[in-house]
């Protein structure tokens, strides 16, 4: 990889010592000694770069490789030239994001703006009623509410709105310009710029004269090691709590509306759209763009297409697609059958011409 300055390369690790953190198998002894600096695609790999592999599709490039590592699975061993030393990985993909964190660590969350170091600036605003444990670091400009509580180790980036009687645990980053409002946060939470959490979800009666704001007095809670990215939205429940369970990674600019409630492990991709009181089992995957109706249930283990419109209930373990979302081999056999109409349609009409 290019380096930029942004993110300086790792000053070296032995391929050896990777393993062992990877819990991945040296191919051979002899490259132990061998060191790693920096993470690379196949295509621009070069000395002190490690790379990986997922498919015979990768052979071709790797002829040309100059990776001082290759990680790839036991099945795709023989793909690897024999120059090039070689860690097997029994999932390949997740020792690379191992790695790649390892020789990386502050590309892992958001990092402070300026150098200053830890601890409170002078230009931040802090409520004399918060509480703050040690080591908790505050950039100009951020303003800490009344009663608001804070956990050790946790950074606070320039310009955020910690709101009153908020609670955020230990370890967290809060990326500069977001707000969090009406929550109780774990531990481990990584919330990036932008985003906005707490506010008031989008409810309304009609009446005689017009539309009459209802009351959303519920919390959010985001439970331990969640990730929620750039400008996302995640509204406080009505009289209820919006819940964001252990684990799940949010994408950038998601809306989750007011009740939803958000599984464990789950994986929601940018732009996608939860409207209120929605349930979402544990380790659900949802595409970009896709939309999700109010009220209704995901199961455990499901997967939505990107930019499906999902309008009902999903039963554990299915994967849908498609507006209305339905059982993706439906979907995809409806797809290819309008694709073959569409050419046959377009043939005649040549042959007419």
């Amino acid at each position: 990889m290019e380096q930029n300055g942004f993110f300086l390369p790792h000053d070296g690790v032995k391929l050896s010592e990777l393993a062992q953190y990877l819990g991945a198998e040296l191919a051979d002894p002899k490259d132990a000694d061998v060191v790693i600096r920096s993470v690379s695609p196949v295509s621009r790999a070069k000395a002190g770069d490690i790379c990986y592999i997922m498919s015979k599709r990768s052979k071709d490039e790797l002829a040309t490789c100059a990776a001082s590592a290759v990680l790839c699975t036991a099945g795709l061993r023989s793909l690897v030239p024999d120059h090039l030393p070689v860690l097997i990985s029994k999932n390949a993909h997740a020792a690379f994001a191992m790695a790649g964190g390892y020789l990386y660590p502050k590309a892992l969350r958001p990092e402070a703006l300026l150098s200053e170091g830890s601890g409170i600036s002078d230009r931040a605003v802090v409520d004399k009623t918060a509480r703050l444990e040690g080591q908790v670091s505050i950039e100009p400009f951020a303003v800490i509410g009344a009663h608001a509580e804070i956990g050790e180790g946790t950074h606070i980036g320039a310009g955020v709105i910690i709101g009153p009687n908020v609670k955020i645990g230990r370890n967290c980053t809060i990326a500069a310009g977001a707000s969090v409002l009406c929550a109780l946060v774990g531990n481990g939470v990584i919330i990036h710029n932008g985003a906005r959490i707490g506010q008031d979800g989008f409810g309304y009666a009609p009446g005689p004269r017009g539309m009459i704001k209802i009351v959303q007095v519920g919390r959010v809670i985001i439970q331990d090691h969640v990730e929620i990215g750039a400008n996302t939205t995640i509204d406080r429940g009505a009289m209820d709590d919006t819940v964001i369970g252990e684990g799940t990674k949010i994408d950038n600019q998601v809306q989750i509306g007011h009740n939803c409630r958000i599984g464990r492990h789950c994986a929601i991709v940018s732009q996608v759209g939860i409207a209120g009181s929605t349930v979402l089992g544990d380790g659900v995957q949802i595409g970009g763009q896709a939309g999700l109706n109010g009220h209704i249930k995901i199961g455990d283990g499901v997967q939505i297409a990107a930019k499906s419109g999902v309008v009902g209930d999903i039963p554990a373990g299915e994967r849908y697609g498609g507006v209305p979302a339905r059982p993706i081999n439906d979907f995809l056999r409806e797809t290819a059958a309008i694709l073959a109409r569409s050419t046959g349609s377009k043939k005649t009409g040549e042959k007419n011409d």
